[in-house]
């Protein structure tokens, strides 16, 4: 669920650096600020993109502070604050929950056991806060979880649930003329996710029996292409409805994001394979 949409930063100029990390640095400040400084523990990538993007789209009032903290003691650092970026640090709590809730399911994962208990508290402030985006992600993820435990579930349909989830939370305002884009943009990287998620965890998933939504198709000769070329066809869909947003704000980081960004944990997987098959070669 987190992980894969985060900056290709050796490209970013300093200046589109220092931006983005006032950002990231902005979505932590807003977690310490709404939910307590244990739960900055959640802090992701993912969410500061949300952050970003929804700044260039609505442009809110947003306030730059300095100052230092536990994880940067001795410099101090810039960082943001608005309406978006607390609302990114809201759905930031609110899927790391959900990400221990199905830790725990599948593996009865002690630390998802702990993030679980850790972030109740907040999850009852953001039925109330964000009721719309909280049921969405619960329905969703309730019938994904569901569908996971059919004997012989399809990839497409579980897909097609965590597109929901995710899509749910790139919508801070429901009427808005926008709503509709911002959702069909978050619902696929949603699925991108996913897909990239259970290419990832494959191997792991099997040694320890379980299930992956790709087990069905593993025996084909061309495995890996096909999961390439799904993902590519995932993430295209997600930049489309992007391309379509009237943003000029920090439009040069977000893209780099969204056309570099989500490839650089496959790109490192794929190479580490290939040497380590070359390496097997000599």
């Amino acid at each position: 669920m987190f992980g894969y949409i985060a900056p290709v930063l050796s490209v970013l100029s300093d200046e589109q650096k220092q931006r983005y990390r006032s950002f990231y640095c902005g979505v932590c400040h807003a977690l310490l600020k709404r939910h307590g400084q244990a739960r900055r523990i959640s802090l992701s990538n993912d969410m500061t993109f949300l952050a970003m993007l929804l700044s260039s789209l609505y442009e809110p009032e947003t306030d730059s502070f300095a100052s230092r903290c536990s994880v940067h003691p001795v410099k101090q650092h810039t960082f943001l604050s608005s309406p978006m970026i607390d609302f990114a640090a809201d759905m930031n709590a609110l899927l790391f929950y959900y990400k221990c809730v199905d830790q725990r399911m599948d593996d009865r994962s002690l630390r998802g056991k702990a993030g679980e208990s850790l972030f109740r508290k907040p999850l009852e402030k953001l039925r109330k806060d964000w009721p719309l985006q909280t049921e969405d992600v619960e329905k969703a993820l309730s019938s994904l979880w569901e569908e996971e435990k059919r004997p012989d579930p399809v990839p497409d349909m579980l897909c097609n649930l965590s597109g929901e989830m995710l899509g749910s939370v790139f919508v801070p305002f429901p009427e808005d003329p926008w709503s509709g884009v911002l959702r069909s943009l978050g619902a696929g990287l949603g699925r991108f996710i996913y897909w990239m998620d259970a290419w990832e965890d494959f191997d792991a998933d099997r040694k320890k029996s379980r299930f992956n939504p790709l087990t069905r198709y593993r025996d084909r000769a061309d495995y890996e292409d096909f999961c390439r070329e799904t993902l590519e066809l995932l993430i295209a869909e997600a930049v489309e409805y992007f391309e379509v947003l009237p943003l000029e704000q920090d439009l040069d980081i977000l893209r780099n994001i969204l056309y570099s960004g989500v490839w650089q944990r496959y790109t490192l997987i794929t190479e580490k394979a290939k040497r380590k098959e070359e390496a097997h070669a000599e």
